[in-house]
């Protein structure tokens, strides 16, 4: 063959620094284990001061599934993992879909046939053979076809897929950075097919060809992938290429047995986020499914991504399986909800709270300023404050509270005195409010919790609140308070 063009090829690599990729299909939506396959491979990028690329593989044509490649795009903008080299932004190595570098494949498979290192095989097989893994080597009498014969029925027209030929004794052992050598026998590998019927690539070939062209130093990719390592390996060797770093990550569990399944109901990252949780923390809890800090940083938690760039190394990563928790994930929404200005919080949670509060008059910011300290997940507001929209149907029973020694009789009369002296108020503001009902417990002669919760009951209709009696009043505004206040007055008198 004519090297020009593959020298031409080998000119255009760069060279000199880390350059990692995140490649994935386009087949539905960004699953956890996809997010954390994203995350490492930027982090290893970043934190060497390197490249990260985006390419799209999409040779498997049956897969694919419309609007999926924008899923990707979307949920790496919003995640804050920006790719240097892309289809959408280009790069020295474009095209970076697959199914535009078509014909690159198809060469490389060919000059592999001139090496020795493949061959043509004519064998009809379906798919589901092929993927079964019910072929026999030897049983292929096409391995074993002179190149002059095997070019004569290529010539000819004759069907045909490309095949790596497997060495049939001795062993291969590849390096990863997590699980260390693996040695095999060649004897357990199958020939797998290199390109396809139709002209296209395998997704294993398509890999090593285009990881190499791109100049990719790290391959991360899932634990699953270790069975294809020797074949890998091999194709580099029978390429003279150099083999890159490989970091083969163990996967992300739903429990002790089975892995995470979008069939089986687990969540993908716009599931998370449509269940009212934080992309920081996603990212923060994602990046800890595996990996751990070492050093200084061991016994930490909560990280930025700037942070996690400066700290990520790939010797922190498990060889053990990571179990997907929510609870734990809850627990850092959590954390970063409270972290967050109360400017900051309020953007992210006033679309939540209006779903329920729909009044203008009830101000959203005093109200995302109760639920700040309070909230786990930004889809739990609604439920939180509708009682602001419209007072719920409560039983008088709630007025009956051991800890803060009410009953109904007793509630009665704090809310027939905080009436009148609400009703006296002059200014209406927290301070007036507050300055109001304490020192009407003190002539009452009660503790300020024996009068606060009748008020709040009556005020909110519900036993558990975000933000307490004065709160509540101030935001409901003084009628309406009253108003309230004079219901559960009458329910008590009923």
């Amino acid at each position: 063959m004519n090297m020009t063009y593959f020298d031409d090829m080998e000119a255009k690599i760069p060279r000199g620094k880390v350059r990692t990729r995140f490649a994935p299909s386009p087949t539905g939506y960004m699953h956890v284990g996809n997010l954390r396959t994203a995350l490492y491979t930027w982090l290893i990028a970043r934190n060497g001061g390197g490249t990260f690329i985006l390419r799209i593989e999409d040779t498997d044509q049956g897969r694919l599934v419309e609007g999926a490649t924008d899923v990707i795009y979307r949920t790496m903008a919003e995640c804050g993992l920006t790719h240097d080299e892309g289809p959408d932004v280009g790069g020295p190595v474009a095209p970076y879909i697959q199914s535009e570098r078509r014909d690159t494949y198809g060469k490389y498979a060919r000059l592999l046939v001139e090496r020795g290192h493949a061959y043509y095989c004519f064998c009809e097989k379906t798919e589901s053979e092929e993927d079964s893994g019910e072929w026999d080597r030897a049983a292929d009498p096409c391995r074993a076809l002179s190149p002059k014969e095997a070019q004569a029925r290529v010539d000819a027209g004759e069907p045909f897929v490309i095949r790596q030929r497997i060495p049939e004794t001795g062993t291969t052992t590849f390096h990863d950075a997590i699980f260390g050598d693996i040695t095999v026998d060649n004897s357990t590998l199958d020939d797998q097919v290199l390109l396809k019927r139709d002209g296209l690539p395998t997704y294993n070939f398509a890999n090593v060809i285009d990881d190499h062209l791109m100049g990719i130093t790290h391959v991360v990719r899932g634990s699953e992938y270790l069975s294809s390592a020797p074949k890998y390996n091999l194709l580099y060797e029978g390429f003279g290429w150099e083999v890159p770093t490989y970091v083969h990550c163990s996967p992300v569990m739903r429990d002790q047995h089975n892995k995470m399944s979008k069939r089986h109901g687990d969540p993908s990252y716009e599931d998370l986020k449509a269940q009212g949780y934080l992309t920081e923390a996603i990212l923060n809890y994602v990046a800890l499914l595996g990996w751990s800090p070492r050093g200084e940083q061991a016994e930490r938690e909560v990280f930025s991504l700037k942070e996690l760039a400066q700290v990520f190394d790939i010797a922190g990563i498990s060889k053990s399986p990571a179990i997907f928790d929510i609870d734990k994930l809850t627990h850092f929404n959590a954390l970063y909800l409270r972290a967050m200005t109360p400017e900051a919080f309020h953007a992210a949670a006033e679309p939540y709270i209006r779903q329920a509060v729909k009044s203008p008059a009830l101000d959203s910011r005093a109200i995302a300023a109760l639920l700040q300290a309070r909230c786990e997940r930004l889809t739990e507001i609604p439920e939180k404050v509708a009682f602001f929209e419209t007072l719920p149907p409560y039983e008088r029973g709630l007025f009956t509270n051991k800890k803060s020694k009410t009953n109904e009789e007793v509630s009665r009369r704090m809310l027939e005195s905080a009436i009148s002296a609400m009703e006296e108020l002059g200014e209406w503001s927290q301070e007036g409010i507050h300055t109001c009902l304490t020192e009407l417990a003190a002539k009452l002669e009660v503790k300020n919790a024996t009068l606060m919760w009748p008020v709040r009951i009556a005020a909110a209709g519900q036993a558990v609140t975000p933000g307490g009696a004065v709160e509540i009043c101030l935001i409901l505004g003084r009628d309406e308070c009253l108003r309230r206040l004079r219901i559960g007055l009458e329910m008590l008198n009923g």
